[in-house]
């Protein structure tokens, strides 16, 4: 960019996909969704800018009819400013990005061909997603044009989610060139100007997982929103929508609390049901609508989804919210605009309770719609709610908290106003694609203004450094009493967190794990083993292994177990908040009960296979066979690819000891349970550490010499 030329010309590469100006398929296949949707809506936004002088958006010519004739155009025009240019590369025909690699040098050298032949040279190149930054690289290197990067999503975090599917490390590489994919994400990241992310959590959680982490060329500029889509009720609105509430609703004319999520767990919307449940005053103010995906049976849906909707209807019923509560069976996206209006007419607010949320474009979907929020405290809604002043974050797993914070919402008429009025402007002064823009403008200059900054050196491979070892810790009675020596154990972590994996194992539930690292600003763990090894999340998403589950549910059979223990004295069932799917709690009597071998024998007896494990001497529970602590580290340890010999695992209780005994390098700390784990005191490979809680952790690591050539972040 020159003084006499000051406009910029930008080129935007997205490859993948299928990428057209009018009637995106979102959601036609894995490679057509959000990405597709935010690069054409970005080089709209930025073509109708005076100080743009020209937008390309370069993806991959597809000759195919099973796909559509658009997609063999050589170049579309988007705007008068802005255009689609499709580069010839591999196969004609449409395939999907995993098998892309072999084809992006092809791609960059028809690229240049085609650079060479307009009339200057971009001033900056935009690559989206790993394919694209591959082929920006090259571009910028070869042109020293300034690079600027947009993930989407990347290569580690996308590994997690695999796992947790049940697929080994070979068929993720000969399925997701995950490998490829890791060391382009590397080697973008060493020599991009600016990478833009949708939250500051993105820039931590998942960027900071890579070897050439570098915030200080990182920047924030969530997407935006489209206000003609989405806006408040306009005078004299009526609609249709009610009457689909009718069979719900005992008092429909109520102002609603509205929900919008797939069924997964990690939206956690049972709390609601919760709220609900726990004030009446909420009761009275309001109904509740939760949108949870479509159904025409609960029972023909996937495990997770049919695991949620199923727990919904039950605490229903738990509950006694029939009449209160709307749960429709079908939505379609056209329609969700004009639900947004009709629950901000009926003076109702938003809300997304999810355990953790990476960005939140529904709250902007709402905001823009003229609704208040109440959100989670944790991810994308805090950079919202601070941005818009027009809600209240809470805390997900503290359902009174959420009832409190609906009811000062729903009560204070000139508060609810106030935090409607203060969405609307701070969506269309910080969320809408023109307010994209005119950042994304302002960093773009300051880029082509200053010097180039050196790429860092990257040596192709240099990735397979990443996470060679792991420690793993129960949570009570080991990690948690000492809260000096916690910080230090975690200030340790973090400063190694690029090599050193970090998990819990736990007896508690999903949720209160949660809650306690929370409360003790634990960081969240890459591994959460929880529920005595029955369940197994990854990463900061929480994404469950649902082949673990799948693997464990054989031959268990919880309502006969529960049935035949119920006979036996000195056992009382625990709470309903302390069981779950896979695990049958009981508080243990010593005095009166049987013990946990003659226990052992009596489900045998009955045909029964299940783990009976017994903690501290007055809590006993019932798991599948093939779950516990010990044997649920040991797959995820497979799942990573970190050997046993390279594991720290820290236990203070009888629940701890399949973790503990084996190859891993085990500490029992000081504050142990003695009559539980005196046994193991002689056993190679388990060191008894003289410090209690987390300190018997930062002793076992200097006794094993854990961190050894291991470097700091």
């Amino acid at each position: 960019m020159t003084s006499e030329n000051p406009k910029l010309h930008i080129l935007l590469i997205s490859i993948h996909g299928l990428i057209r100006g009018e009637n995106l398929e979102l959601g036609r296949d894995a490679d057509t969704g959000g990405q597709t949707l935010y690069v054409v809506e970005l080089a709209r936004a930025l073509g109708e800018r005076d100080d743009v002088e020209q937008v390309d958006l370069v993806t991959r010519r597809i000759v195919d009819p099973a796909v559509g004739e658009d997609y063999a155009l050589a170049e579309e025009s988007l705007s008068g400013k802005a255009r689609i240019i499709r580069i010839d590369a591999g196969p004609e025909e449409y395939i999907p990005k995993e098998q892309l690699w072999d084809h992006l040098d092809s791609f960059t050298d028809n690229l240049v061909d085609w650079i060479r032949e307009q009339p200057r040279v971009p001033d900056i190149v935009h690559s989206h997603y790993a394919d694209a930054g591959y082929v920006g690289v090259k571009l910028a290197n070869l042109g020293a044009i300034p690079l600027v990067h947009t993930g989407h999503s990347l290569g580690r975090d996308k590994r997690k989610q695999l796992l947790a599917k049940g697929l080994n490390r070979e068929q993720i590489e000969a399925t997701y060139n995950m490998s490829r994919r890791i060391n382009a994400e590397e080697e973008l990241l060493a020599n991009a100007d600016l990478v833009i992310t949708s939250t500051r959590n993105e820039i931590e959680s998942q960027y900071g997982l890579y070897n050439y982490y570098d915030p200080a060329c990182m920047m924030v500029i969530p997407p935006g929103t489209n206000l003609k889509r989405y806006h408040p009720p306009p005078d004299g609105y009526t609609s249709t929508y009610p009457e689909r509430l009718k069979p719900f609703l005992t008092d429909p004319d109520k102002p609603l609390v509205m929900a919008l999520s797939r069924p997964d767990e990690r939206k956690n919307i049972p709390v609601l049901l919760e709220a609900f449940s726990h004030s009446e005053r909420l009761r009275q103010a309001a109904n509740l609508l939760l949108i949870a995906g479509n159904r025409d049976d609960v029972r023909d849906l996937d495990a997770g989804a049919q695991s949620v909707l199923t727990q919904i209807l039950l605490d229903i019923d738990a509950y006694d919210l029939q009449g209160l509560v709307a749960v429709p069976k079908r939505h379609s996206g056209e329609e969700i605009p004009d639900v947004y209006r009709f629950v901000a007419a009926s003076g109702g607010v938003f809300v997304n309770p999810a355990l953790t949320e990476p960005f939140g474009l529904t709250l902007l979907e709402a905001a823009a719609s003229g609704l208040p929020l109440v959100a989670t405290e944790n991810g994308g809604p805090v950079d919202i709610i601070s941005n818009c002043e027009n809600g209240i974050l809470v805390d997900p797993l503290d359902a009174p908290a959420i009832a409190d914070a609906l009811l000062e919402l729903l009560t204070d008429r000139s508060g609810w106003k106030q935090a409607v009025r203060n969405g609307l402007k701070g969506v269309r002064r910080h969320y809408t694609w023109q307010a994209h823009a005119a950042t994304y403008v302002e960093k773009l200059r300051s880029l082509c203004e200053s010097p180039r900054r050196e790429p860092a050196e990257w040596k192709a491979g240099d990735s397979s450094r990443y996470r060679d070892r792991a420690l793993f810790t129960d949570i009570d009675q080991t990690l948690l009493g000492d809260a000096a020596a916690l910080k230090t154990l975690t200030d340790t972590l973090r400063r190694h967190h690029r090599r050193i994996a970090f998990g819990i194992v736990s007896g508690r539930r999903f949720d209160s794990v949660l809650a306690v690292l929370k409360k003790h600003a634990v960081p969240m763990p890459d591994v959460l083993i929880s529920s005595l090894g029955t369940r197994i999340h990854y990463g900061s998403n929480l994404t469950e292994d649902s082949y673990w589950a799948d693997h464990i549910d054989h031959d268990w059979n919880r309502p006969r177990i529960r049935r035949v223990l119920n006979e036996l004295p000195g056992l009382e069932l625990q709470p309903r908040n302390k069981q779950s799917r896979f695990k049958l709690s009981y508080f243990y009597d010593p005095d009166l009960a049987p013990s946990a071998e003659q226990l052992s024998k009596r489900l045998h007896q009955h045909e029964l296979n299940a783990n009976v494990i017994m903690s501290f001497g007055q809590y006993l529970d019932i798991v599948p066979t093939r779950a516990s602590k010990g044997q649920a580290l040991r797959y995820a340890a497979l799942r990573l690819e970190i050997p046993l010999e390279q594991i720290l695992v820290a236990g203070g209780s009888g629940a701890d000891e399949g973790m503990i005994r084996g190859n891993t390098l085990a500490v029992v700390v000081a504050n142990r349970h003695e009559e539980e784990l005196s046994g193991l005191v002689d056993v190679e490979r388990i060191y008894f550490s003289d410090k209690p809680h987390a300190g018997g952790l930062l002793d076992a690591i200097d006794h094993y010499g854990f961190l050894e050539n291991v470097p700091a972040a």
